[in-house]
């Protein structure tokens, strides 16, 4: 597959993934599309910004961990861009925290959700959500991740 990512930081956090692990990331997540070509943005941002698109977009107060834009074309026209996801940095870290994960495990969990969300899952139904669980787990576990559901739930 040919992916081309940009990763855009517009957050003061720091230890951030690397645009490598990014990448890794997003190419496990698209492993199977029919796709040959796909870009896409991963955009890490602050509180701030994250509040502004959430209440813009999903008319939601407040940040939230990651946010998918999926790309639709106009009729007829042919683009390999899959959409952007907006990531977090602060709810990412502290989401980790309160779920005793490592950072990067949960960072590279909600890549791949963000991602099969813009491949066009969803989590509205419980059968949806069923089927997306089990793509990110089987995902995750290719990555070498353990269930990110499992300690959650046991929570």
């Amino acid at each position: 597959m040919d992916l081309s990512l940009a990763v855009q930081v517009a957050s003061q956090a720091m230890d951030l993934p690397s645009e490598a692990d990014f990448r890794r990331w997003v190419a496990a997540a698209l492993a199977g599309s029919s796709d040959t070509k796909v870009e896409l943005v991963v955009r890490i941002v602050d509180r701030e910004e994250g509040a502004a698109l959430n209440e813009a977009y999903r008319h939601r107060s407040g940040p939230t961990n990651v946010l998918s834009f999926p790309f639709e074309a106009p009729p007829g026209i042919e683009t390999p861009l899959l959409g952007d996801l907006v990531i977090c940095a602060p709810i990412v870290f502290s989401e980790a925290k309160e779920q005793h994960k490592m950072p990067k495990a949960h960072w590279a969990h909600l890549v791949v959700h963000g991602v099969l969300h813009l491949l066009g899952y969803d989590h509205q139904t419980d059968t949806q959500a069923a089927e997306m669980e089990a793509r990110e787990i089987q995902i995750l576990a290719e990555l070498g991740y353990s269930n990110p559901y499992k300690d959650v739930n046991d929570l």
